[in-house]
């Protein structure tokens, strides 16, 4: 059992609280294992494999609703790219969804929107919706609507209800229902607008004996307005712990509140990627441990810029959407890392971290058995933990720094 009380060893509310005792205690009992029945090497390469496999978790996302709905332009606006972009899902004024089709995250391949014809179209009558959209695979539903929910909305809830999986109801286009309203009325109220609208879709649901269900009013076009951040939270929240992160990093940084939890989600993590170069380390070929920490680092800092939205293509997409060039949201980032990450400054960070690194390495050394047979691998383990927890606060700092740039941008 892993002692809780050792302040290295992640705390309730600390930063690294996404860390379940389980999956430490896992991760040393693999190790253990491995090295009672496998050489060092084997043993190394098999902890290595076991952290691939929970970096690589799949998540798949059913998004269906009737014609028009909107479920193309929002499954395109989840993956950070318009309706003309390449590789976008098909959007248009006629059914174009004719048979299930996903679209990976073009950054999280991993993660995968289903676009599903609508409920009732000629080839998806409800009698054998479900078993043609293989319902079995998905991790939860978003029911997408541009105006009332339906009965065959509801009847998919219902259906969806039975198999004990989660979804979700999105009143889409709320930016065009709250434009017509503006035109319509001199003393218009955004606030009670949206009220009553979300109350009208309440309503209808309720009526068609759909007990409790929450509504989310969305713009495809204005994500960071309304109820998306709301949304991302909740289904972040009901999902099984194992795949909180995966859904998180794909989600475009709009908020200052889901760039805080990317942060926090990814510290969670550095000891993971610490522990593959610790691992590295351990194996006896000359310059394989550097080597490794290079890849390891590249790759991850990679990772903490596409998460908080700070690769060109990124900036340019949100300079798009908040009405802001895209030199003056780059104006703002202040850390000296860049997108692609170049040798020579690998080489200057890891020399500048190596000393931070010694201070965690003694604590490894005589707590997880792997790394503490061997002295380069605590080393290398503590060096690279401090590095990655380093380069995330800077780059976390400057993705705030772009955003609260944007959003006062946006809002003059």
């Amino acid at each position: 059992m892993v002692d809780n009380t050792d302040p290295f060893w992640p705390q309730p509310d600390s930063e690294l609280d996404i860390i379940t005792e389980d999956e430490i205690t896992t991760i040393r009992r693999e190790v253990e294992e491995a090295l009672e029945n496998e050489s060092l090497t084997s043993a190394a390469g098999k902890i290595q494999d076991y952290l691939e496999d929970v970096q690589n978790v799949e998540l798949n996302i059913a998004i269906t609703g009737e014609s028009g709905s909107g479920k193309s332009t929002f499954i395109n606006a989840f993956r950070g790219l318009d309706d003309e972009a390449k590789d976008s899902a098909a959007t248009g004024v006629v059914e174009t969804t004719m048979e299930v089709k996903d679209y990976p995250h073009p950054k999280h391949p991993n993660v995968k929107l289903w676009d599903l014809p609508g409920v009732g179209t000629p080839n998806f009558k409800p009698e054998d919706y479900l078993k043609k959209v293989e319902f079995d695979r998905y991790d939860f539903f978003i029911i997408i609507s541009s105006e009332r929910f339906r009965a065959n909305d509801v009847l998919l809830a219902k259906e969806i209800q039975k198999i004990k999986k989660k979804f979700y109801f999105v009143r889409s286009k709320i930016d065009a229902t709250m434009d017509a309203e503006k035109r319509r009325k001199k003393n218009f109220n955004q606030d009670e607008t949206l009220e009553r609208t979300r109350l009208n879709c309440i309503k209808g649901l309720e009526d068609q004996d759909l007990g409790c269900p929450k509504v989310f009013l969305i713009s495809s076009f204005e994500l960071h307005l309304y109820d998306f951040p709301d949304l991302e939270e909740t289904m972040e929240k009901e999902l099984p712990a194992h795949k909180r992160q995966t859904l998180l990093m794909p989600i475009p940084n709009l908020t200052l509140e889901i760039n805080q939890r990317k942060k926090e989600a990814l510290l969670s993590c550095v000891w993971r990627s610490a522990l593959k170069s610790g691992l590295a380390a351990t194996v006896p070929i000359p310059g394989l441990s550097f080597a490794a920490d290079v890849k390891i680092l590249t790759d991850e800092i990679h990772k903490y810029y596409h998460a908080f939205g700070l690769d060109d293509e990124s900036l340019q997409n949100l300079a798009e959407r908040m009405d802001v060039t895209e030199k003056e949201l780059k104006s703002v980032i202040k850390s000296p890392l860049l997108s692609e990450v170049k040798h020579d400054l690998i080489l200057k960070m890891l020399t500048k971290a190596a000393g931070g690194g010694l201070m965690i390495a003694e604590y490894w050394a005589s707590t997880i058995p792997v790394i503490g047979s061997m002295a380069a691998g605590a080393l290398s383990f503590g060096t690279t933990h401090y590095m990655l927890k380093s380069c995330l606060n800077e780059l976390s700092e400057d993705a705030k720094n772009v955003l609260m740039k944007a959003l006062k941008a946006d809002n003059e």
